[in-house]
């Protein structure tokens, strides 16, 4: 994407999610001075999934420079997703192209532009593992990486009927039905470590659905 392309997709994303410009007192200050943005680039890259910006910006001490973060190509927020099937986890070991590794974890995905977020809880759960869902539980929301991400994600619990066709074409080899002290024995001694994972289990916990 080039500078100027950059600069205009940036000024539309302001006036589109201005919650993502938000400044707050004693914060790290996003300046909007159009030579600022333009020198800093703006919308660096773009695609159906993610964004890269570089926003201009000055410190709490007063230095001007700029500052990388990624975030959603839409504002519906990703999901994480526990399932419980006879109130047993069901794990997934998925191919991820990031770490270049097989791991254990949960399903999960990218906000769907114009579904509701229960629906697209229920959506990845189809997609990954072919389940439907009998309840879904909301576990409230986690950022996955503070210092370069500036998504939230929602985490839910959800009861399913049953595994069906597993995803294959996205990585999804084999699933694996532990019970929930099992899952929580794979992140202790580091066969999980898939941080979205962890954090569903910890909520999942925490609101007392661990047995």
């Amino acid at each position: 994407m080039g500078v100027g392309k950059g600069t205009e997709r940036y000024e539309a994303l302001r006036a589109e999610r201005p919650e993502l410009f938000r400044n707050e007192p004693g914060g790290i200050e996003i300046l909007t001075d159009p030579e600022a943005v333009a020198a800093a680039g703006g919308v660096l890259y773009q695609d159906p999934y993610v964004m890269l910006l570089r926003d201009a910006v000055r410190f709490p001490d007063g230095r001007e420079g700029t500052y990388i973060r990624a975030i959603g190509a839409t504002a519906e927020p990703g999901c994480v997703v526990l399932p419980l099937l006879e109130g047993r986890v069901v794990l997934i070991e998925h191919f991820r192209h990031a770490p270049r590794a097989w791991g254990w974890e949960i399903p999960r995905g990218f906000g769907t532009q114009g579904l509701e977020d229960a629906a697209n809880a229920a959506k990845e759960l189809r997609e990954e593992i072919g389940a439907e869902v009998l309840e879904l539980l909301p576990l409230g929301v986690v950022h996955p990486d503070t210092g370069v991400m500036g998504d939230r994600v929602l985490l839910y619990a959800a009861r399913i009927d049953g595994i069906g066709a597993l995803a294959v074409g996205e990585g999804i080899r084999r699933t694996l039905t532990v019970p929930f002290e099992e899952a929580e024995a794979m992140v202790l001694d580091g066969r999980i470590t898939d941080g979205f994972t962890m954090a569903a289990l910890l909520r999942a916990r925490l609101a007392g659905l661990g047995g």
